[in-house]
């Protein structure tokens, strides 16, 4: 029970570090990679610490877990306020000294979380022996600790994270510390007092099982479950994210499945350890066979059943859980196989629990920073099912099974993997179409598509532009037959008299940055965009391909509230960013009043932000509570901390100036385009009307439409983790 509630803040403090520290070093692939390594690498060192402090006959052992609890908690206390402050120091360091300061920032707790599960296995060993089968122990610590960590991703998203936010989510993690280290304490006054523990502890302890597998053998083969369990999981996210659209919920019910899986596999493990050696062993082997059968299967299956709408989202969670599930049985097979019940089990449980992590830290980097860029979804999901057979084979090869049997094991996952690199393609040829439409009528064939680390971006034969499955634009600068909302760029000159220097927040099909970069009043414009994948996209359309060229322009791969933190001293006269879906993963380090004051810092005087909200109350009154003057323009935000000056005529002005690759935007020789102009013009009458719908509100009327709504802040997350209740 103490270890199910250990497991709880131990991942509420990874979901909310990871987080905090996405805010420092922005939310691109190699931060992701950077602080999931660093996490992890925090756990095997600690789980080492924890094995030579177990062979310490003298040290109680739940003294020292209650010990570990609390620091880990006193240390969660100020967590937030530590990474904000180390974040203001670290802004623009390379890529290697910010690996360095990740490391820094999570090792101390890191490091007391990964020394509970050696700790615990040594107290159960001396406490009860185990019958002397040391993977039971660990089957059942690994299982409920686990277990206790998938239901924390499961509250976090129904509960702490929507209602709670980031600091209070911390707090509840904080409580539970201490509560478990109360807990262990109690605990161990009663074991004091109970005469009968110190008996068992003579008398099943004294002649424990010998090793079917040497050290050397067991930690290689924990290494690579490691690495491909890890691989799986990265995989498994961007399946699911892509599916959802990027949902913040996404990697979070993900993890929950995967963990929940785990969990399931690692008690199934510790019943089989009652079993013979015989049965163990080929039940070991089975288990890694299964995971393979269901890796193959999970890309077929999600391709063929996408007809289930979003129903299809519940079947990967349920493959998810499954192939986690077999997978979750290795680690205490292992230590079954490789781990004897004596003195020395909590340094050797260590040891291999550090060999797993380090396996997963090489699948966090070498899938999701190498593999991710060079193959395709289906390709990678074969190369897993390679790999989780050839672990298979592995694990046959190294147990004491008759040699005939070890050459039928390692033929049947030969074959199986043969059977994934032709099967996988070949059934899942249409995934990301069906996945993108999820059997939707309406569906138009995709035409384009770039895989790489930052995401998958794809294109839809009508133009349109998905960025990991949700809407993100479209190929179209055409004013006089808008649509894609186009006139919201060409309405620059409206805001501002002289839009010189512009910096633009993500640049997705570039039809945004074409239009601003040829604005007669633009002398430069900055684009940051967080995947560069979107270039080699525009390069292909004739619409936005002269942008690349276009001397105006510079083009940066980087997170934008990175990029704007690391370059404090450039100033704009207007920052534009045509911000994703309000409810997205991480959007709100785009919408938030943190990021709002980041912006105020890079304007110049009467500088504005123009920012896309997406219809949200709550993003409108958040940009209004913030500057001092602004108004909605369609679902735009257009915000000044002087008045703005409007200017239609202006407008109209340049408007009758712009061209783009030298073709004029409008023809005033042509009646339908002047009278396109006069219809622009008429919306000047929105500024005093107060007639609903209307293409600009002011903040006046905004704040009053929008009282009671809770301003976006970094902490509240704003609508990410509410919207899928439908709460906003």
């Amino acid at each position: 029970m103490l270890f199910f509630c250990s497991g709880f803040p131990a991942l509420i403090y990874q979901l909310t570090w990871q987080r905090a520290l996405f805010r420092i070093f922005g939310v691109n692939i190699e931060s992701v990679t950077i602080v999931v390594t660093a996490f992890m690498l925090g756990l095997g060192l600690g789980s080492l610490a924890g094995g030579w402090l177990s062979k310490r006959r003298g040290i109680p052992l739940l003294p020292m877990l209650a010990a570990i609890e609390l620091m880990t908690g006193a240390f969660g206390v100020f967590s937030l306020e530590i990474f904000d402050r180390v974040g203001e120091f670290t802004i623009g360091l390379p890529l290697p000294v910010m690996a360095a300061v990740s490391l820094a920032l999570v090792i101390i707790p890191t490091l007391l979380m990964g020394a509970t599960l050696p700790v615990l296995v040594a107290h159960l060993v001396r406490r009860s022996g185990h019958g002397g089968h040391v993977g039971s122990a660990v089957a059942l610590l690994y299982y409920v600790n686990t277990l206790g960590a998938g239901a924390a991703c499961l509250a976090c998203v129904a509960i702490l994270f929507p209602f709670a936010g980031m600091q209070g989510a911390i707090y509840v993690a904080v409580a539970i510390n201490v509560a478990v280290a109360t807990g262990a304490l109690i605990a161990y006054g009663r074991d004091l007092h109970d005469p009968t523990i110190a008996s068992r502890n003579a008398s099943e302890t004294a002649a424990p099982r010998q090793p079917l597998l040497g050290l050397i053998p067991v930690l290689l083969l924990a290494s690579a479950g490691g690495f491909v369990s890890l691989s799986y999981e990265i995989f498994f996210f961007r399946t699911v994210a892509y599916l959802n659209g990027s949902s913040a919920t996404a990697f979070a019910l993900t993890l929950g499945a995967f963990l929940i899986g785990l969990a399931s596999g690692s008690r199934q493990a510790g019943d089989n350890c009652a079993l013979t050696s015989e049965s163990v062993m080929r039940r070991a082997i089975g288990a890694l066979m299964a995971a393979s059968l269901l890796g193959l299967l999970f890309l077929p299956l999600l391709d063929h059943l996408a007809w289930l709408g979003a129903g299809v989202a519940g079947v990967a969670f349920v493959l998810v859980y499954f192939i986690a599930r077999y997978w979750g049985t290795l680690l205490p097979h292992l230590a079954e196989f490789g781990v004897a019940a004596d003195g020395h089990a909590g340094m050797r449980t260590a040891l291999l629990y550090l060999a797993n992590i380090l396996g997963a830290s090489a699948g966090s980097i070498l899938t999701g920073f190498v593999l991710t860029e060079r193959l395709s979804l289906t390709v990678l999901g074969s190369v897993l099912v390679v790999a989780s057979c050839a672990c298979a084979a592995l694990l046959a090869a190294a147990l004491p099974l008759p040699r005939l049997e070890k050459l039928e094991r390692a033929g049947l996952a030969a074959g199986l993997a043969v059977l994934a690199v032709v099967a996988i393609p070949l059934l899942s040829a249409n995934i990301l179409e069906a996945l993108q439409w999820k059997g939707a009528p309406q569906g138009v064939p995709l035409v384009h598509i770039v895989e790489n680390r930052s995401g998958i971006i794809t294109v839809a034969a009508d133009g349109a532009v998905y960025g990991n499955g949700m809407y993100d634009g479209r190929f179209d600068t055409d004013l006089t037959h808008d649509t894609n909302g186009i006139v919201r760029p060409y309405a620059l000159s409206l805001f501002h008299p002289a839009p010189r220097d512009v910096l633009m927040i993500g640049l997705s099909s570039g039809s945004w940055a074409q239009v601003i970069a040829n604005n007669p009043n633009v002398a430069s414009l900055t684009a940051v965009e967080i995947n560069p994948g979107y270039l080699s996209l525009i390069a292909q359309e004739p619409e936005v391909a002269s942008l690349l060229r276009n001397p105006k322009v510079t083009l940066v791969t980087d997170d934008g509230r990175r990029w704007l933190r690391a370059n404090s001293g450039r100033r704009f006269d207007a920052i534009v960013s045509n911000t994703t879906w309000y409810y997205r993963a991480n959007v709100t380090n785009l919408l938030s009043s943190d990021f709002l004051d980041l912006i105020k810092q890079h304007l110049n005087p009467g500088g504005i932000f123009f920012y896309n909200t997406t219809d949200s109350a709550r993003v409108q009154r958040t940009a209004c509570l913030a500057f001092a003057d602004g108004a909605r323009f369609l679902n735009h935000m257009v915000v000044s901390d002087l008045p703005i000056r409007w200017n239609f005529a202006r407008w109209r002005d340049t408007l009758e100036a712009y061209r783009i690759d030298r073709r004029p935007v409008f023809d005033t020789s042509r009646s339908s385009d002047r009278a396109e102009l006069d219809q622009l013009q008429a919306w000047e009458t929105s500024l005093t009307a107060r007639n609903d719908p209307r293409p600009i509100e002011p903040c006046s009327d905004i704040l009053a439409r929008t009282a009671g709504e809770q301003p976006v802040t970094d902490d509240n997350m704003g609508s990410e983790w509410r919207y899928s209740f439908g709460l906003e």
